[in-house]
């Protein structure tokens, strides 16, 4: 937590999933100086003040669609996390301008703001439907990924610095399968899109870690990517609702079978650093950020040929009593709500 010691961070789409958990963790967890909590939505906004009721935290109704919005908001600001997006698949293969507007158009607007107020640190929340998308909201986060990427050669002298982190699907997020099957359970049918299909799995912990960790060590123009495990959806079915009659309904507009963290192509250039891939950039400009990136490639381990990380080969498997022990943690989080 050493990255926010007596700063100011800002979460765009900070009442949603991640942002609200991750801004109860890092304010039980740091010593931050404020946190401003950026959304549209004002009723969520007036109960998660209610919920946190700390002072260091201020609430901004906004949209990162609204440039001059984020413009003031960013005002002293010392971090970003642009968590903001739409999200649902299917959702977005059917109202693409919208998430066009949101996920390229506002982080581009989440560049621009940054840099001229001079904001330090900015990191981009994408997800694995990023890397080979097959559907618009994987591309968007695409797009977002490159602008994030090129927006250190906008920034004059590296002063605002961008990253970006990469995962796949959290437990604990709202909407998720696994939220439904706890709220749902002993229901006597099950729906499967293909019996063949994996994902990777992540904690809401996990997710903050990597976070954390990219704020730590970022120097500008990188990819954080958790060594994630991975799970047939199956499998999970036969755990959470073994006596479910499963009803096959074919996979849905934009899905894949199989998730993919890390391309052949993005490991030519990326690093194996332990717990984590860090892609890095290939076209690194400034000289203070050429120096900085450096050090990953001291610390890290150059990845095989052709060596990609995906849910249905290279990922560990989740066990059986890791998958228990975070839906348990999940079931006291749904009962404090």
């Amino acid at each position: 937590m050493k990255a926010l010691q007596d700063k100011t961070v800002l979460i765009t789409g900070g009442t949603g999933s991640f942002g609200k958990n991750f801004a109860r963790h890092i304010l039980a967890h740091s010593k931050l100086k404020k946190l401003i909590i950026f959304s549209r939505d004002e009723l969520k906004q007036s109960q998660m003040e209610v919920e946190l009721n700390d002072p260091r935290v201020r609430f901004f109704i906004g949209d990162v669609r609204d440039l001059p919005r984020l413009e003031r908001a960013f005002v002293g600001v010392d971090i970003v996390i642009h968590a903001a997006a739409l999200k649902q698949v299917p959702a977005l293969e059917y109202n693409p301008f919208e998430a066009v507007k949101t996920n390229i158009l506002g982080s581009q607007n989440v560049i621009e703001a940054a840099i001229d107020q001079q904001v330090q640190k900015v990191v981009l929340v994408s997800t694995d439907k990023a890397a080979m998308p097959v559907n618009l909201y994987g591309s968007t986060k695409l797009c977002a990924e490159k602008l994030f990427i090129a927006g250190n050669s906008y920034s004059a002298d590296g002063e605002t610095r961008f990253s970006a982190v990469r995962y796949g699907n959290v437990v604990g997020s709202r909407g998720s399968i696994i939220e439904k099957l706890i709220l749902n359970k002993g229901a006597p049918i099950v729906h499967i899109t293909d019996e063949r299909m994996t994902r990777f799995w992540i904690d809401l912990e996990q997710a903050f870690n990597i976070v954390l960790f990219a704020l730590e060590h970022m120097e500008g123009g990188e990819i954080f990517i958790p060594k994630a495990p991975a799970m047939k959806l199956t499998d999970l079915f036969n755990i959470l609702a073994p006596k479910a009659k499963r009803n096959i309904i074919g996979i849905r507009p934009g899905e894949k079978v199989h998730e993919v963290l890390l391309t052949k192509e993005e490991a030519r250039h990326a690093v194996d650093l332990g717990d984590y891939f860090v892609v890095l950039p290939e076209n690194a400009t400034l000289g203070k950020q050429k120096k900085g990136l450096e050090k990953h490639r001291k610390l890290g381990k150059p990845l095989k040929p052709d060596f990609h990380f995906t849910s249905d080969t290279t990922a560990k498997r989740l066990s059986r009593k890791a998958l228990l022990q975070i839906v348990g943690e999940m079931e006291k989080t749904l009962i404090r709500q």
